[in-house]
């Protein structure tokens, strides 16, 4: 059961989680653990899935879905039938009246729809996340010299589910540096999966780069894939001028994390989410709400 705080009734919800018992199966049994290591976790088998959500036979699960986690079409630019198979729904548009985008330059805006973690003052060396784990920045980018600059810093954790807008978009105005790849694993990144493997973002596949926004210094960010999620799709344009809330690119099917890097002295989060994080619990934000605000 994972609790989840939400900012509107200021209580937590328990989240849906989409195929939560073959997770749970997979990341607790002996032989879901073997099935993970030997076959899962490859590429091939990411690639094999996106294959059929990419064809016309996945269309059927499209409707299914939509009722099972409630989605809200009403927001979407495109209609059901508009969509030939299922990962043309998962990468779905949403219209401007679904994401109003808090234009204000000094409010940090949420780069997409999530599960929201804040660490502030981070050790570049011991990046926590929940349950004790933690991460090397160094590790994470495989880079020194970049990972020396977020010192002292401020580090976000978003975790988009599967029934989440799988889009990603800027949170400022800027100019972004070209996209860095590192390969790796796609273990899942729901919860269930973190008690299971050790320093699972720095062993998944994942992409980074660097906005060079007007407001809020150089931010890193890191999209990090997991299982299914064979594809990250950049979609902007490096070193050429973006506004806040273009899109930055989108994850084909599964869930996946979008993980943000500030200087020391560049933002401050907004408290009662760096409360719930102390808690130990993930805040609920949407695409182009309020997060914080310039230092």
């Amino acid at each position: 059961m994972i609790k989840v705080y939400d900012r509107n009734t200021k209580d937590y919800e328990i989240e849906k989680v989409a195929g939560e018992k073959y997770l749970k199966w997979n990341y607790s049994s002996p032989m879901g653990m073997s099935l993970l290591e030997l076959f899962i976790k490859k590429k091939f088998f990411s690639k094999l899935y996106g294959a059929y959500c990419d064809s016309s036979l996945s269309k059927k699960k499209v409707k299914n879905f939509i009722r099972d986690f409630d989605i809200d079409m009403s927001i979407c630019k495109d209609s059901l039938e508009d969509f030939k198979c299922f990962n043309d729904f998962f990468i779905r548009r949403l219209n401007e009246k679904g994401r109003p985008i808090n234009r204000d330059k000094d409010v940090l805006i949420s780069p997409g729809d999530g599960r929201l973690l804040a660490y502030d003052h981070i050790d570049m060396e011991n990046l926590v996340r929940v349950k004790g784990i933690t991460y090397s920045l160094k590790e994470l980018i495989d880079d020194d010299k970049v990972a020396s600059q977020y010192q002292d810093g401020v580090c976000l954790i978003l975790r988009l589910c599967p029934t989440d807008y799988h889009r990603f978009h800027f949170l400022d105005d800027g100019i972004c540096t070209e996209t860095k790849k590192i390969q790796g694993h796609y273990y899942s990144v729901n919860p269930i999966a973190f008690d299971k493997v050790p320093k699972l973002f720095c062993q998944n596949k994942r992409e980074w780069s660097i906005l060079k926004s007007e407001n809020f210094g150089e931010v890193l960010y890191v999209e990090v894939g997991a299982t299914c999620v064979g594809t990250i799709i950049q979609t902007y344009e490096p070193n050429k001028k973006i506004l806040k809330g273009d899109e930055k690119g989108y994850f084909k099917f599964g869930g996946s994390t979008v993980v943000l890097f500030f200087e020391k002295n560049t933002i401050s989060m907004d408290k009662d989410i760096l409360e719930q994080t102390k808690l130990g619990y993930e805040t609920k934000v949407l695409m182009g709400e309020s997060m914080g605000a310039k230092y």
